[in-house]
């Protein structure tokens, strides 16, 4: 189900106190706040601290920028996370990802034209989703690259952006004008 309207709508400014307010200007990008604040703004503890775990995660992660972002990009196709897609299809083009790479995400990991480790990510995503873990081979093929505190990295990535698909998803967050959404 794709929700048309939010079922929780951004908090209008005129209800923000004086703790929304201050998480407001530190999440603003420009003149804007993203929908996503906005509507998380109903519960300003939760988006404090929340704010923590994705920022590290975001910014402070140990993963390359590139590699983070097919995690994130397979997950919301998985999950069906179109805000989450419509957000990081630009930070994965920003990341280094081409237009045909974004879009081949949505094929999956035995999709033609993928780099080796590029597609032991998209399967890890897989398996992942469909299994809440990873198998021998896969675990074997990312600590042949990474080191514990990537591959710590790579899981919580994961495990956020499925839960934040849930939430997003359920809630109704509505993409921003600008951004796009699945590909068709």
């Amino acid at each position: 189900m794709e929700l048309k309207t939010p079922r929780i709508a951004p908090l209008p400014e005129t209800q923000w106190d004086e703790e929304t307010r201050e998480l407001m200007e530190e999440a603003r990008r420009g003149d804007r706040i993203l929908n996503i604040f906005r509507t998380l703004a109903h519960h300003p503890k939760l988006l404090k601290r929340w704010r923590v775990f994705g920022g590290h995660l975001l910014n402070k992660s140990s993963l390359p920028a590139r590699e983070r972002e097919l995690l994130i990009l397979r997950i919301a196709w998985l999950q069906r996370g179109e805000y989450e897609w419509g957000q990081h299809s630009q930070i994965g083009r920003d990341a280094g990802l081409t237009d045909e790479e974004i879009l081949r995400v949505t094929q999956g990991p035995e999709a033609a034209d993928w780099a080796a480790f590029d597609a032991t990510l998209l399967r890890a995503v897989d398996e992942l989703h469909a299994a809440a873990r990873l198998s021998d081979v896969v675990w074997q093929a990312l600590t042949a690259r990474y080191h514990t505190q990537q591959m710590l990295d790579l899981l919580f990535t994961v495990g956020q952006y499925q839960m934040l698909a849930l939430v997003l998803n359920s809630i109704g967050v509505q993409l921003e004008e600008d951004k796009e959404g699945f590909p068709s």
